[in-house]
């Protein structure tokens, strides 16, 4: 592609680079001069225009765009995506439903390499998201590019995109050693954060902070996804709904990770299973480090030891006002 100015009688059929206010109107970047246009600018006293013209070989803006974004999701509504018409060069794609978001990284990145003016941002990976979210955007900077360079970027850019729906239907909440305290705040936290992904809560219960009469309510509900809450934090892996859950015939997986707040999270499983030992912060509507756990098991994407500990970066969130031992003073 060549950029720059021309005079008005070699400009027809270029793309025009920047928008002109013209007396009876303007005149859009991004539009293909044709005769009228070249007339319109002439009665307006120019003699050149700065534009882009397109050389054998050169893809425009849109069909470029167009073509990265059907290779990123090959099969759309497979990957829970909607693609949007490209337009000025760019095309959004959104999620059709809630979910979290999958990216390979290292295929986006691949394709942002490939030539300057090819450029494709996505959300974060694991981003939760509902019906609508733009998850991506893929942008062509220039008026076009080169097909070759298109072709490349599809290639090493191909399914790079997907957002995983849950798959789990109903949870369980079992919270500990409340006493005369309401587990109102925590079940309404924890429900919201269902709400927001469509799970059900469909069986709530409380009972003393004790190995016993935490086994027997984990034996007694047949939930898809059980949480447990404890009236006083877990602070070892044998800690007692750990050894709960256990006892219960489960295993624990991990204990621990290097969110904030959020650390004092442990997983398993109870029957096939997933169980989720939530941080006493997750009585807070506050984003902590249970909602990246729980989000990504609810939508069937297993959670592994290496995954927590690389949850660190970016692990330091926003302090919880309420929180009995704040990070400072």
């Amino acid at each position: 592609m060549k950029f720059g100015p021309v005079s008005l009688d070699q400009a027809a059929g270029t793309v025009l680079a920047h928008s002109i206010a013209l007396p009876d109107g303007r005149l859009r970047k991004g539009k293909l001069l044709d005769a009228d246009d070249l007339a319109a600018l002439k009665d307006a006293g120019l003699q050149e225009v700065t534009v882009a013209r397109l050389e054998p070989g050169d893809l425009p803006e849109d069909e470029a765009a167009a073509q990265i974004a059907a290779a990123l999701a090959p099969d759309p509504a497979g990957a829970g995506l909607r693609l949007g018409p490209a337009a000025t060069g760019r095309v959004n794609l959104h999620a059709l439903g809630a979910g979290v978001l999958e990216v390979d990284a290292a295929r986006i990145n691949a394709a942002n390499a490939i030539h300057p003016m090819i450029t494709v941002a996505t959300l974060p990976e694991w981003k939760r998201v509902v019906d609508g979210t733009m998850i991506a955007t893929v942008k062509i900077i220039s008026y076009a590019v080169p097909q070759s360079a298109v072709d490349e970027a599809c290639a090493v850019g191909r399914d790079a995109l997907r957002v995983h729906v849950p798959v789990e239907k109903t949870a369980a909440l079992i919270q500990t050693g409340l006493g005369k305290l309401s587990g109102a705040k925590g079940e309404k936290a924890l429900r919201t954060r269902l709400d927001r992904l469509g799970v059900e809560l469909a069986d709530s219960r409380d009972c003393a902070h004790d190995i016993d009469a935490l086994t027997a309510q984990l034996d007694a509900t047949d939930a898809e996804v059980i949480f447990i809450l404890t009236g006083s934090a877990t602070s070892d892996m044998y800690d007692i709904a750990p050894e709960a859950v256990r006892r219960a015939g489960g295993t624990v997986s991990h204990f621990g990770m290097p969110v904030d707040p959020g650390n004092l999270l442990f997983y398993g499983s109870l029957d096939q299973r997933p169980v989720i030992g939530l941080p006493g912060c997750a009585r807070s509507p506050a984003l902590n480090g249970a909602d990246w756990v729980m989000e990504r098991i609810l939508c069937g994407i297993p959670v592994t030891p290496a995954d927590i500990a690389g949850m660190g970066v970016g692990g330091l969130l926003m302090e919880i006002p309420t929180r009995p031992r704040p990070r400072e003073g």
